[in-house]
């Protein structure tokens, strides 16, 4: 198996599911003919039993087999977001780190992400319906919990010298009235104001 194969199954792991146009964008964008290429390489990988297809959706969406998610998963435009995202961010800067739904433990907030982007630690939420103000109070109490349980300061990416509670990246087309006096949560649309603000 070629090293591009073995990184789009990486790809499907990690993501659970990507479109087409996703794995064009992460693997043949460098390409002449990046959409045959693409074609090409997605058709024996199916051939051969390594991946799964929704030919439902356009464009095509693609799973690791065996699927992890349903292929009609209410959570595949969730997935598809993060993806978005990752994408989004590698065109300034390859994230060093970059987890899909990490878990942290029981009373503990359960991020979209957590990525070390620009040597920055980030906790990433994705908002893409409306969230009540009871449901943003509790999960902003879930970060609270895990700042003062000190349990982030023994992960695996803590600089020696200065521990690093991660910034919250709410990206959502909501305001939302977030206070908390120990963690911070920035509220973003989309990522070029994240670029504005740390240039």
């Amino acid at each position: 198996m070629r090293k591009r194969d073995l990184a789009i199954l990486k790809d499907l792991e990690r993501f659970r599911v990507l479109s087409r146009d996703d794995i064009i964008d992460l693997h043949f964008a460098d390409l002449k003919n990046p959409i045959a290429s693409c074609n090409t390489v997605l058709k024996r990988l199916r051939r051969d039993g390594y991946i799964e297809v929704n030919t439902d959706h356009r464009p095509y969406l693609y799973f690791s087999a065996p699927v992890q998610i349903k292929r009609d998963s209410a959570k595949i435009p969730h997935f598809l977001k993060i993806v978005e995202l990752y994408i989004s961010l590698r065109k300034y800067e390859n994230p060093r780190v970059f987890n899909v739904e990490p878990k942290y433990g029981k009373g503990y907030m359960e991020p979209d992400v957590f990525m070390i982007w620009k040597r920055t630690p980030f906790f990433v939420e994705i908002q893409r319906t409306i969230f009540s103000d009871k449901v943003m109070s509790e999960k902003i109490k879930r970060y609270e919990n895990y700042y003062f349980s000190n349990d982030w300061q023994k992960e695996y990416w803590q600089p020696e010298s200065r521990r690093v509670f991660p910034l919250v990246l709410v990206l959502t087309e909501t305001r939302y009235k977030i206070n908390s006096s120990y963690v911070r949560f920035v509220q973003i649309t989309k990522i070029d104001e994240l670029i504005k603000m740390v240039q």
